[in-house]
């Protein structure tokens, strides 16, 4: 990767004359490593021409040539597995050897799943549904599709947006996170050898330059995951132009741990779900609520599953996560702890570590009330929280009560009862004794402030179509 990234548009990279160009900082050391574009009109503009016009040509491509487009993808990311996950650490401190066992793994499996979809769209069967006439239904691509991309998975929440866009037979124009576009623009160029040119874009720049992209007026659907904020922006900057929006934003997940619960064993899951990618992880178990006999017992199982937790850059390979992405982040997490009321405890961690670089030691909170504003917000770091319930009712009452809807899990030896408090919890995934594991089959997306429509499985390729009737007369 040179240290001055372009814009990839139109099957290359491209040479705009930018009137500014940002930093790139490796989180693990706080220097810079390279320069991006900040992209504005002239080059969101150029991106969306490219791909309007790859568009006329994509669309009606077959569902077998763009399935073989995106297996022949998933080959080439496994192959240059290496290279894509040594840009992704540098540009985020993400330990390499964790990287390379547990983001590229299911991310060609993701594009995989998505080869298959294409060619597996269900529908209601033609028929006379009135006498005298057919009717059948055509799933159709939206058209150019628009996405911004965070910073947390460069790598893996591009193929998100990606991966079912192009096998519905969309194209798209791409912007990821300000601090993180390397691997992005590397996986653009690796994907161009499959690709017609103007298929698949990416588009360097901040948060004016997303303004300029979700409000421009060529691009039919925006899918976003990001903060609450940015989802609120990007579904006002899309309505006049009444844009389909697909919203992954925030979460708070809540971790329910009832008295019948294994301790040991919940604080074992809990910690890998709360602190790995450093608890950048809008999933992550990071809120744990127990039941009254069981609490002290977990607190010490938990505090002992921090201390034994190895934070370290890129090159160690024993490394459970590494520094927090940028040096925002790391004055948001360290607040979170600075500002914490008298009733919570910090039992261990809580602050910075390293001579240099933006890492977080794992930290483990108790005694916060529900209304304190470490329960309350995503703190977006390693840090987990934990309060003690009464009963059933008001782990539930507590569990909903955030304005997030995301991911949450119930920690239970009852079959029962985990029926039925995975009934009555408000978030769009709960996990019963396991905590974070995602499949491709299955969506992911959430509720409330966490935004709206689903990522993977078939319900989020269908996101990336639109459905049309066609009716003919039989005579």
């Amino acid at each position: 990767m040179k240290n001055d990234l372009q814009n990839f548009v139109g099957g290359r990279d491209t040479d705009f004359a930018h009137d500014a160009r940002s930093d790139l900082i490796d989180p693990s050391t706080g220097e810079v490593f390279a320069t991006a574009p900040v992209s504005r009109e002239a080059e969101v503009t150029a991106a969306f021409a490219a791909a309007s016009d790859a568009f006329e040509k994509w669309r009606d491509t077959t569902p077998a040539e763009r399935s073989l487009a995106l297996l022949k993808i998933a080959d080439t990311i496994e192959e240059k597995a290496d290279q894509l996950v040594a840009v992704e650490s540098q540009n985020t401190g993400k330990p390499i050897a964790l990287t390379l066992s547990e983001e590229i793994p299911p991310m060609v499996d993701q594009i995989r799943f998505f080869a298959g979809a294409a060619r597996m769209l269900h529908g209601l069967s033609a028929g006379e549904y009135m006498s005298g006439f057919t009717s059948f239904i055509r799933r159709e691509p939206v058209g150019v599709c628009a996405a911004v991309t965070p910073w947390n998975y460069p790598m893996m929440m591009a193929v998100w947006k990606w991966a079912p866009a192009l096998a519905a037979g969309n194209t798209m124009v791409l912007k990821p996170s300000d601090t993180t576009p390397a691997s992005t623009v590397l996986m653009a160029q690796l994907m161009s050898e499959h690709l017609p040119p103007g298929v698949f874009n990416v588009v360097c720049g901040d948060r004016d330059t997303g303004r300029i992209i979700v409000s421009h007026p060529v691009p039919q659907m925006v899918s976003i995951t990001g903060s609450v904020r940015a989802g609120r922006e990007v579904a006002a900057a899309a309505a006049p132009g009444l844009k389909r929006v697909h919203l992954e934003l925030g979460g708070k997940a809540p971790v329910v741990v009832f008295d019948d619960a294994d301790p040991a064993k919940a604080a074992e899951a809990i910690a890998v779900a709360g602190y790995f990618n450093a608890g950048q992880d809008c999933t992550a178990a990071t809120r744990v609520l127990t039941g009254l006999r069981v609490h002290d017992e977990f607190v010490d199982a938990l505090v002992e599953q921090a201390k034994n937790q190895t934070v370290g850059g890129p090159d160690v390979k024993d490394a459970d996560f590494g520094p927090l992405n940028n040096e925002n982040q790391l004055e948001q997490v360290s607040g979170f702890i600075q500002r914490l009321p008298d009733n919570a405890r910090v039992l261990t961690g809580g602050k910075q570590t390293g001579d240099r670089g933006y890492f977080f030691e794992p930290t483990v909170v108790d005694g916060a009330h529900q209304s304190d504003e470490i329960i309350q917000n995503e703190v977006f770091g390693p840090v987990i929280t934990v309060q003690r319930f009464d009963d059933e009712d008001e782990a539930v009452r507590w569990a909903n009560d955030t304005e997030y809807g995301l991911a949450s899990s119930v920690w239970t030896s009852d079959h029962g009862r985990a029926m039925r408090v995975s009934r009555r919890l408000d978030f769009g995934c709960v996990w019963i004794n396991t905590h974070i594991p995602l499949v491709a089959e299955m969506p992911h997306g959430g509720f409330k402030q966490s935004g709206y429509g689903k990522d993977l499985s078939m319900y989020g390729f269908e996101d990336y179509t639109r459905v049309k009737h066609v009716m003919s007369a039989l005579d």
